[in-house]
């Protein structure tokens, strides 16, 4: 049996359950700490569990998300739901730290070597990842203790025994984290889970810490340096409340995923933006061989068509996405698309940009030709070719050929829907269809009456039933309280200078 030495409260049942199965099964000279909180810099990071093993300090995360995870760069993709930040990226970097810390206090144990590991906990997990980057720093439950009792992770320089550092660490340890006394809390969001993230935006899923039993959200929280000098301060504050601004402009549609609260902290160190927790799959798990399989050639064409649907009502907001690739498209479980991914988009004419950032976070094969060199130049009719790039890629399993002209293989979409797609990527940016254009092409070319009942024109996300869903628009929960718009605008007139 492992020695549990302290923590504050576990989050939930999947960080339970890790720490009742090394307590009961792992080795008895192995030491246990958990749900702790460990300062870097002018913040905190929080930490699920740190156990000392006979050769290594180990960082560990739990994850209870269930079923099929695809990697994909610096993203998890989860069968159900929407993709987050990878947690390894995130947790290597809070073993860095911690290392850091421990230096600080003990400079002898610099020759220890930090391991960081992800435990996936749900029984049906399945972690898929091509480039093999996150796969040796992740395990399930059962492999978590022989994943930590393997000698052969310490790299090399680093010491296999720390039986001589042993009382440094804990002395460190003891001098450098504190026990984390409460799940984390932002306004009346209490966490439930941590998914991931990077250095700019943790992801979070929360429920309404005053209203028990309400249903989950995704909070993304935001990084600020309340301390910077007033000009950089104010392009991050601009940055950070970019997304908000964005869907504020938006009005509630059944294909954009609604944002249902912004704002800061006391020390407006850090923002947060509350999201609807889509159960869904992000577009890019379909793109693959099997998972673009497990639709239908009809539901391909249902998801582009919603798609669509999404942009053209964000563009006749005067919104531009930007950054539409698959991972910004949600395929929920009732086989409707939704948009997401609003961080980088324009919400009309304005003062300022943040198109700066663009560079850093687009994957180019989704942008268009002109704005290549000069995302600044992105328009309505770059989110369009955008969508024509992911529509082909959906259809056909592959992405389109350079040229916009070249045929292409499919089975089961009529020409008219290829010819559509040529259309909408269309090197010329005047020639490309606007998103209502292309959605009432669409329909056309299946056959369905544009405007007329069973369009889906301006309808809801099934675009076979030809009326909105039921219930739509959405009431708001009749348990959560109401959102307070002035509290919105006070928010966003500290951030950025104005009330809208």
């Amino acid at each position: 049996m492992a020695q549990i030495v302290g923590g504050g409260r576990p989050v939930n049942d999947a960080e339970r359950r890790v720490i009742a199965h090394l307590r009961d099964n792992a080795p008895h000279d192995w030491l246990l700490l958990h749900n702790i909180e460990v300062p870097r810099d002018d913040d905190v990071f929080e930490v699920d569990l740190i156990v000392l093993t006979g050769h290594a300090l180990c960082v560990i995360d739990v994850k209870g998300t269930r079923g099929r995870i695809e990697v994909s760069g610096t993203r998890w993709f989860p069968a159900r739901r929407s993709a987050f930040g990878s947690p390894v990226t995130k947790l290597r970097g809070n073993g860095r730290a911690l290392k850091g810390l421990l230096m600080r206090e003990r400079r002898e144990l610099e020759r220890v070597y930090v391991d960081s590991v992800v435990v996936l906990t749900g029984p049906d997990a399945q972690l898929v990842d091509p480039a093999g980057r996150d796969s040796r720093h992740v395990t399930d439950l059962a492999g978590l203790i022989g994943t930590l009792g393997d000698v052969s992770r310490v790299r090399r320089g680093y010491s296999t025994d720390v039986a001589p550092y042993r009382t440094a660490i804990i002395e460190a340890l003891n001098g450098s984290v504190r026990r984390s006394t409460a799940p984390p809390r932002f306004g009346n969001w209490e966490v439930e889970e941590e998914l991931g993230g990077d250095n700019r935006v943790t992801e979070y899923r929360a429920i309404n810490a005053t209203v028990p039993g309400s249903e989950t959200v995704l909070l993304r929280v935001y990084r600020a340096d309340p301390l910077a000098e007033p000009e950089p301060r104010a392009a991050e504050r601009r940055l950070i409340a970019n997304a908000y601004q964005s869907l504020t402009r938006i009005p509630p549609h059944p294909c954009v995923v609604r944002s249902r609260d912004f704002f800061a902290i006391d020390d407006e160190s850090r923002f947060v933006l509350v999201l609807d927790d889509v159960h869904g799959r992000a577009l890019h798990l379909y793109l693959g061989g099997s998972g673009r399989n497990a639709l239908s050639t009809a539901a391909r064409l249902d998801v582009v068509a919603d798609m669509l649907r999404g942009l053209a009502h964000v563009h006749a907001n005067n919104v531009v996405h930007r950054a539409l690739s698959p991972a910004c498209v949600l395929v929920a479980e009732g086989g409707h698309a939704m948009l997401t991914g609003f961080d980088y988009a324009k919400p009309g004419p304005r003062a300022h940009t943040v198109a700066n950032e663009l560079p850093n976070v687009l994957d180019t094969h989704y942008v268009a030709p002109e704005c290549q060199a000069r995302p600044e130049l992105m328009t309505a009719s770059s989110d369009v070719y955008a969508a024509g790039v992911i529509a082909f890629q959906l259809l056909t399993g592959a992405l389109p050929p350079v040229s916009p002209d070249a045929g292409a293989a499919t089975d089961g979409v009529v020409p008219e829907v290829m010819d559509l797609l040529r259309r909408m990527r269309d090197h010329a940016p005047a020639k490309r269809p606007s998103a209502a254009e292309a959605l009432a092409a669409l329909v056309r070319a299946r056959g369905g009456p544009v405007g007329g009942p069973g369009s889906g024109l301006m309808s809801g996300p099934m675009s076979g039933q030809g009326s909105e869903p039921q219930g739509w628009p959405p009431a708001a929960p009749p348990q959560e309280p109401p959102a307070r718009l002035s509290g919105f605008r006070r928010t966003l007139r500290r951030i950025t200078g104005k009330g809208d």
